[in-house]
């Protein structure tokens, strides 16, 4: 796991400086899984003051030599298909670039001309229209389920359809067409793998189930899978997180939709654009940060810092842990022993003092956390 600090580094930001865009996502923190493009994910977060931590899920490993995209590629070339599903954008360049290895590039563009074509998102059908080829269809919501449904409707009865898959088989739209008496070309241009170095994704999953993140974005269904896989016995811990806490933020529906399955809430843009997706959490993390009175002050709480009176004060997990207790009964004492159980295993009593003299250090403002004598601490309701 690789984690980077966003453009905003200083101890403090001040209010005028937090209203800039560059500081929507100061205080926050946020996981990428993705691998391909991560870079671009990346700097648009930072851009925007986020903490990241990188811990890619999958990567892609290209396929042009295997013999399943041969054998797939010779198929369509003995029977050219009557429909051609075009599901990714580097799915359909990776096939025409196997093709001209095989010098099959110009058969292969002949059949593929001459076919309906299906461009399931912008990325797909970009790449169509830049081998000189013209897409017929595509689907407003970017989702298998949609093309299924237009085919079917259209037609498709004795008709041969290519789909070029999206790393991994899809057995129930294959099944769905088969069903509907087409019958179905897989295309295998690339495969999913696991990362060279899984710790960053395991890591992951502890600051998921630890509530350490605040967010996490996800670009293709698999690294769903892939995160699940990782958490092994923490599964169920990972999957409450997600569910309460921690904003899980999909590209599209079709990444979604394995986060759905386990009735974990999802954001995704309106367009399937990474650009875009960074615009919903910009919209949706602040919208979740508590926001309270405390002696005389204006208090709101993001994922690693606290916003006093406009200024935004980075704290260490401790403190803010304290913070966040404290901050969900306002008024009410809590003891050393029920903020223990806030912070890190291994913690004592001592170090709940040690946590309180830091927030107290950070925060700058006294009077915001009270000491109740023989009691425990408090915010002044």
């Amino acid at each position: 796991m690789t984690e980077r600090a966003g453009s905003a580094r200083r101890t403090v930001i001040t209010a005028a400086a937090l209203a800039e865009p560059t500081a929507s996502l100061s205080g926050y923190t946020i996981g990428v899984t993705s691998d391909r493009r991560r870079d671009e994910l990346v700097g648009l977060l930072e851009n925007r003051g986020a903490r990241v931590v990188i811990a890619p899920a999958l990567r892609i490993v290209p396929i042009a030599d295997d013999a399943e995209l041969r054998a797939a590629t010779r198929a369509c070339l003995a029977q050219p298909p009557d429909i051609v599903l075009v599901n990714t954008g580097i799915g359909m360049r990776g096939w025409l670039e196997a093709a001209e290895g095989w010098g099959l590039a110009e058969p292969l563009r002949a059949v593929l001309s001459r076919a309906y074509l299906v461009a399931r998102g912008p990325k797909a059908r970009a790449a169509i229209r830049a081998a000189g080829l013209q897409d017929q269809w595509s689907p407003e919501g970017e989702s298998y389920e949609e093309v299924v449904e237009h085919l079917t409707a259209r037609g498709i009865a004795g008709l041969t359809v290519a789909m070029q898959l999206h790393g991994e088989s899809q057995p129930e739209y294959t099944e769905a067409l088969q069903a509907a008496g087409g019958r179905v070309i897989e295309v295998p241009v690339y495969r999913w793998a696991p990362p060279v170095d899984p710790a960053p994704l395991h890591r992951l999953v502890d600051l998921i189930t630890g509530r350490l993140v605040d967010a996490v974005t996800f670009t293709s269904a698999p690294a769903v899978g892939a995160l699940l896989r990782a958490a092994g016995p923490s599964t169920e811990p990972l999957l409450e997180s997600l569910r309460v806490d921690v904003l899980s933020a999909c590209v599209g529906p079709v990444t979604a939709a394995p986060l759905r399955r386990h009735d974990i809430p999802v954001v995704t843009p309106a367009r399937a654009r990474l650009s875009a997706l960074v615009r919903t959490i910009v919209d949706e993390l602040p919208r979740r940060a508590l926001s309270l009175e405390v002696a005389g002050h204006k208090l709101t709480l993001r994922g690693h810092a606290a916003i006093v009176d406009g200024d935004l004060k980075p704290l260490a997990p401790a403190p803010m842990a304290v913070l966040r207790a404290l901050a969900a009964t306002p008024g009410r004492v809590l003891s050393r022993a029920a903020l223990l159980r806030d912070l890190p295993r291994g913690a004592d009593e001592h170090a709940v003092e040690m946590a309180v003299a830091r927030l107290r250090a950070g925060l700058g403002t006294p009077g915001v956390i009270q000491t109740v004598v023989k009691r425990g601490y408090r915010l002044p309701a």
